[in-house]
């Protein structure tokens, strides 16, 4: 590792700070919570797993809710490894039963809801228009967006007054860039979709933000760089990507009641990409 990309990589980025209780006694649904397996020796921590494991720390009481049981479990066996309390849910967020389902054991489990994080999203190859058959728009539009927009229908009713609602999208959503444009269109559309939601809770004091990771080390990202290297080339930020870490740490603020006075905002975590780099050329 270079001198500067030191410079700017701490305890936080590796998920090696210790907890502070800034969400102590919440209950916390996170959707996408477990790890998508790829081919790697080492694979490194996803956004979901890294909330999940994160929030806990941090004293809160999380459900972890994947499409695959076992990578729930996993993160659950990390938390409990910690000391912390989590449960697994294996729900598949593109049927809107299982959504429904999901979010009331969360709620029953947990005796109520004052958080929700929407980590659920999938890609594919970089093919542009003509290689978007209206099979995978609708796949994707389901997981990506769909599955977000049912999520908080459900989880609205039973969230606390002053809960917060965290939606995971990307910097894509913000400047077109995965060539995939079912995946760049969905993570656009969250932000009209976070800023309905926070405009429906807004009169009980509930919250949605969305963070807007870039250029990440997580299996979701080495996949996107192995379909397509360019995704690799130029200078980055500090020299390096960020890692699901940094992008946990985002989502904490906002879950947290440090950003009581923040609703309907994008909190962009891309080390200055698309406003330094990409702007540059």
């Amino acid at each position: 590792m270079t001198e500067e990309p030191r410079r700017s990589f701490f305890n936080e980025s590796t998920g090696h700070a210790p907890g502070r209780g800034r969400l102590a006694g919440r209950r916390i649904l996170v959707v996408g919570g477990g790890q998508r397996g790829i081919e790697d020796p080492d694979p490194p921590i996803g956004n979901g797993r890294a909330a999940t494991i994160l929030y806990a720390r941090e004293g809160a009481h999380v459900a972890c809710a994947d499409v695959s049981g076992p990578a729930a479990e996993e993160t659950v066996a990390v938390v409990t490894e910690e000391g912390g309390r989590a449960f697994a849910i294996e729900a598949d967020v593109a049927n809107p039963s299982a959504v429904e389902s999901m979010v009331a054991l969360a709620a029953e489990r947990l005796g109520g809801l004052d958080g929700l994080l929407l980590n659920v999203g999938v890609s594919g190859p970089p093919l542009g228009l003509a290689g978007e058959s209206p099979d995978e728009w609708d796949r994707v539009m389901a997981i990506n967006l769909r599955s977000h927009m049912l999520t908080c229908r459900a989880a609205l009713p039973v969230l606390a007054d002053g809960s917060s609602i965290v939606f995971v999208a990307s910097i894509s959503g913000m400047r077109p860039n995965s060539r995939k444009p079912s995946y760049d269109t969905s993570k656009t559309a969250l932000k009209g979709l976070c800023g309905h939601v926070a405009q429906e809770g807004h009169e009980r004091g509930i919250r949605a933000n969305l963070v807007a990771p870039g250029l990440m080390d997580t299996a979701l990202g080495r996949d996107a760089s192995r379909r397509r290297p360019a995704r690799n080339e130029g200078p980055l930020p500090f020299g390096r990507q960020g890692t699901g870490w940094e992008t946990a740490y985002a989502t904490l603020f906002l879950m947290s009641r440090e950003s009581a006075y923040i609703t309907a905002q994008t909190l962009v975590v891309d080390g200055g990409l698309i406003d330094l780099w990409w702007r540059a050329g």
